[in-house]
Formats: C-alpha cells, structure tokens, sequence
C-alpha cells in the first residue's frame, strides 16, 4: 500500500497526521523544525558524496508553524514563523521520523 497522507492538523505545540493505513503519528513542531531534510538545514552533498552540514541558527518563531501545504501526493511543506519553507517532507520521511526516538 502507497504511504499516504489521510488528514493533518495542529494542535497546540504538535502536527497530528493520520495516514491512510489508520496509524497516526505526532511531531512535536521543534523536533519537526530541527529535521528539516531541506539543504540549507540539513546540508547536501558534494561531488565526492560528503556533506556538508551548515550552521543553522533558531529564534522562537522558528518553532511556531504557520501553514502547510500539500506538494503533489508524496510530501508535505511546512512553513515556518521565521520564514523558512524550503523543506520537503516526503511521507515516507515523516513516517521515519515517527519511528524513531526522539533525543531529549
């Protein structure tokens, strides 16, 4: 079965999303923010493959997610208080962020 998205909501400090094979997960929106996957937060390869990981700087808007919207049926882009948005969140990436643990 294709991984998609069924319903997302904010509540509070969380982004709930249902997915279409019933399983719900929740993402605390600073842990969501921090896994931005986009290359200016997550960094991106050279030629010879090694990554190269920026300096990214937060203020408390960061944290504070301001809309979303659906790219295609494969992926989610947040937008963020500070005005960030260049992250796609694939689903098959939030369902791997969902399942692992979160570092405290």
């Amino acid at each position: 079965m294709r991984t998609e998205l069924k319903n997302i909501q904010l509540i509070g400090r969380e982004l709930a999303v249902q997915w279409n094979d019933g399983d719900e997960s929740y993402f605390q929106l600073e842990r969501l923010r921090r896994a931005c996957p986009c290359a200016a937060c997550g960094g991106e390869p050279d030629v010879l493959g090694n990554i190269s990981r920026p300096d990214v700087s937060y203020m408390s808007s960061s944290f504070d997610l301001v809309g979303w919207q659906m790219i295609g049926s494969y992926a989610l882009q947040p937008q963020w208080g500070d005005g960030h948005s260049t992250g796609l969140y694939s689903f098959q990436y939030l369902r791997r962020l969902a399942a692992a643990p979160s570092k405290s």
